[in-house]
């Protein structure tokens, strides 16, 4: 079994990602991981930022501002996969059974930053795991307005692009033997990412526990 989970979190490792798959598996990747429910668990963040790094390199030869041009219309058409699933078969997640795969709590926290923020959730559930997947589908669900949802998605993949690709690009032309360490730079990116997101739910957690229930959209 650990073998297994070892095996995987190799070919999750976002420079074996690019080294063997690519630009093709790169843009699959941030399609899935911000609009398809199962892709949650996919390395978004630290994909874009060590796209951003082996960007011109033999991984990943390409000009920074097509690899820029080609993740966020991969991410954008992304949420919009994401909330033609919530609009059309979004009962079907609620009515789901649990898995490895889905826990109705990541409805739960995509809902509460829905709830929390408004439409500028579309911005920043872009750089937080499991909301960025899972608000879109919340979008669809609860039939945010379509042309509404477009804007501030086509805002929040494009900032969130620029600001990993560019920063790993940077770093890369800054300080190229960063590159040596790119395994603790992932680990850190991972840790801060995920930070708020956990600190969120615990904080939530805790309001459930010591208040009564309140209507939810879910």
């Amino acid at each position: 079994m650990m073998e297994i989970i070892a095996s995987l979190a190799e070919w999750l490792n976002p420079e074996t990602i690019l080294k063997y798959g690519g630009m093709w598996l790169l843009l699959l990747i941030v399609f899935l991981e911000t609009g398809i429910f199962f892709g949650f668990f996919l390395p978004g963040d630290s994909l874009l930022l060590t796209a951003g790094l082996l960007c011109g390199s033999v991984y990943l030869d390409v000009e920074v501002y097509e690899l820029i041009l080609s993740l966020t219309a991969a991410g954008f058409l992304g949420s919009l996969a994401g909330y033609a699933f919530g609009h059309q078969a979004g009962e079907y997640l609620l009515r789901k059974k649990e898995s490895l795969f889905f826990k109705k709590k990541y409805l739960s926290i995509a809902e509460d930053y829905y709830l929390r923020y408004g439409n500028i959730a579309f911005v920043i559930g872009r750089f937080l795991p499991i909301a960025r997947t899972f608000i879109p589908i919340l979008a669809g669900l609860v039939k945010a307005p379509w042309w509404t949802f477009v804007l501030y998605n086509i805002i929040g993949t494009s900032v969130w692009v620029m600001v990993f690709v560019w920063s790993g690009y940077w770093l890369s032309q800054w300080f190229p033997a960063i590159i040596e360490s790119l395994e603790f730079l992932v680990l850190g990116l991972i840790v801060i990412t995920s930070t708020p997101l956990v600190l969120s739910w615990i904080k939530q957690k805790r309001k459930d526990k010591s208040k009564p229930k309140t209507a939810k959209l879910l």
